[in-house]
C-alpha cells in the first residue's frame, strides 16, 4: 500500500509527519572547530600567556601564537594556531600566565569539537519513513534546513455508532457511556492521523451509508456494527457505498468480527468492533498498520518477551492479553473480557497468545498500547 503525497512543510509544522526523504545534512555539523567546554583555547604547551577573548558569534577570532592562550566560551569558533581547550575548572591564572592545574596532562585536541565531528555535508542522517518528533526537528535545523519533505498526515475521520451512547454523565436505565470515543480518538492522533472531534451516528442504516458516501477522509475508522446483529448496518451500507471488501473477520479474539474495506477514490474503512477492548484489537489489528503505511512509516521488527506465567490461550484463534512487564518477563492482567477496559488500563501492551495458550518462560510478541 502507497504512502500519501510528500509535501514540503517549514520546520514549525512538519512535527507527526513522516520524512518522505531522507534527511541530509546541508553543512559540516559542527560547521567550524568549536570549544566543548569554558576555559581557555590554548596554542602549544603551557604555562600561556593570556591574550584576549573568544566569544560565541559571527567575528573571526584573532590567531594565537604558540605559548599563548585566549579565553573561550563553550561553542565558540576556535581560533586559528590553537591546540586544545583548557577547561576553566583546570586553568590557574595571575591574570597574565595561564597554568594547567588539572588532574591529568592536557593534550592535543582535548575539548575541541572538531569540525564535521557529527556529520559532514551530504551525508544522510535519517531514512525515509522517520517520524518527524522534536529531536528530528532539532537535527534538521542544526544542519542547515528550514523546510522538511514529509507525507501529508492521513485524515481519519472516527465515527462512533450506536443508539446507546451517551457523551456526558452517568450511565443507567440501558445507556452506556462512550468509552472508545475518549480512547481512541487520542490514540490516532498520537499515530499521526489528522482527525476531527468523534461524530456519533445513531443505529440508522441510511445515516450510515449517507455517513460513509459523504466522508471525504483517507481513512474512515468505525465502532459497532461489524457482526450480524439487528442493527449492525455497516456490511449492507459499505456495499452500497461502493465499497470492497479487503479482510472481513480475523482469527483473533476479542476482536474476531473487525474488519478492512477498500473505499472509492483509494481510500479506506476499518471497521472495529464495539467492545472496548475488541475494538483495540481491531486498531493494533487493522487500523494503526494502515495507518503507518498510508503515512509511509516502516514496520519494525515485533517486540519479543518471556511469559513469566502461562497465558491462557483460545482453543483456536490467537488471543490478544494485556500484560504487564516485570523482570522476569510480562504477567497476564484481569479483566480482559472483550468489553472491560480495567486490565487496558493497567497493562503495558497486548501479548499475541498463539492458540491453546503460551507456557511460562516462552517467548510471545508484544503490541504496544497507549
Amino acid at each position: 500500500m502507497r504512502p500519501l503525497p510528500g509535501t514540503g512543510l517549514p520546520l514549525a509544522e512538519a512535527l507527526g509527519h513522516t520524512l518522505a526523504e531522507p534527511l541530509g545534512a546541508l553543512t559540516d555539523l559542527p560547521a567550524f572547530d568549536t570549544s566543548a567546554m569554558d576555559g581557555w583555547a590554548v596554542a602549544g604547551p603551557g604555562p600561556w600567556r593570556v591574550a584576549g577573548r573568544v566569544l560565541a558569534g559571527p567575528d573571526d577570532p584573532a590567531p594565537l601564537a604558540d605559548g599563548t592562550a585566549a579565553e573561550i566560551a563553550t561553542g565558540a569558533r576556535l581560533p586559528p594556531g590553537a591546540t586544545a581547550v583548557l577547561r576553566r575548572e583546570h586553568g590557574r591564572t595571575d591574570g597574565t600566565l595561564l597554568r594547567d592545574c588539572g588532574p591529568h596532562r592536557l593534550t592535543t585536541g582535548q575539548d575541541v569539537r572538531p569540525r564535521g565531528q557529527e556529520c559532514r555535508r551530504g551525508e544522510e542522517l535519517m531514512p525515509a519513513g522517520t517520524p518527524v518528533g522534536p529531536a528530528v526537528l532539532g537535527l534538521a535545523a542544526a544542519c542547515g534546513h528550514d523546510r522538511l519533505l514529509v507525507h501529508r498526515r492521513p485524515v481519519v475521520q472516527l465515527l462512533v455508532l450506536g443508539d446507546e451512547l451517551l457523551t456526558s454523565g452517568i450511565p443507567g436505565a440501558g445507556l452506556v457511556r462512550d468509552a472508545l470515543g475518549p480512547l481512541l480518538l487520542p490514540w490516532l492522533r498520537s499515530a499521526g492521523a489528522e482527525t476531527d472531534e468523534v461524530r456519533y451516528v445513531r443505529d440508522d442504516f441510511g445515516l450510515l451509508r449517507d455517513a460513509l458516501r459523504h466522508s471525504t477522509a483517507d481513512i474512515v475508522v468505525t465502532t459497532g456494527g461489524t457482526a450480524a446483529g439487528p442493527v449492525d448496518f455497516l456490511h449492507r451500507a459499505l456495499a452500497e457505498a461502493g465499497a470492497r471488501l479487503l479482510v472481513d473477520g480475523v482469527a483473533v479474539r476479542p476482536g474476531h468480527p473487525m474488519l478492512l474495506a477498500g473505499l472509492p477514490g483509494g481510500r479506506h474503512l476499518v471497521g472495529l468492533p464495539g467492545n472496548p477492548l475488541a475494538a483495540v484489537a481491531g486498531m493494533v489489528t487493522l487500523a494503526l498498520p494502515l495507518l503507518h503505511a498510508r503515512s509511509g512509516r516502516p514496520v519494525g521488527a515485533p517486540a519479543l518477551a518471556p511469559a513469566a506465567a502461562a497465558l491462557p490461550g483460545h482453543p483456536s484463534d490467537t488471543r490478544l492479553q494485556p500484560v504487564r512487564r516485570t523482570a522476569d518477563g510480562v504477567v497476564p492482567l484481569a479483566f480482559d473480557g472483550p468489553a472491560m477496559l480495567r486490565g487496558l488500563a493497567r497493562a503495558e501492551a497486548l501479548a499475541v497468545v498463539p492458540p491453546g495458550g503460551a507456557a511460562a518462560g516462552e517467548a510471545v510478541e508484544l503490541l504496544e498500547v497507549p
